[in-house]
């Protein structure tokens, strides 16, 4: 078991998608919103995501392919 923190980048058009809620549901993670913002432009969460590190990647690879920028926070690794 492993937890992650990232931050989503989201553009204007992916703002209202529900990202975060399909990743609950499709992988094996739990996901837990740090701290958000959104205005007309971006919008951006600090997630919390844990799990297996496989289903992680796995969760985080998905978003990129929904257009969401993610990005690796420093120290975001904590096993146990």
């Amino acid at each position: 078991m492993a937890s992650r923190r990232v931050r989503f980048t989201f553009e204007p058009e992916l703002i209202k998608e529900p990202v975060i809620y399909r990743i609950g549901h499709l992988f094996d993670v739990v996901t837990n919103i740090r701290m958000a913002d959104v205005d007309e432009t971006v919008g951006w969460v600090i997630l919390e995501l844990s799990g297996d590190p496989d289903e992680i990647e796995r969760a985080t690879a998905w978003a990129e392919q929904q257009g969401v920028r993610v990005d690796p926070l420093a120290g975001d690794v904590v096993e146990g």
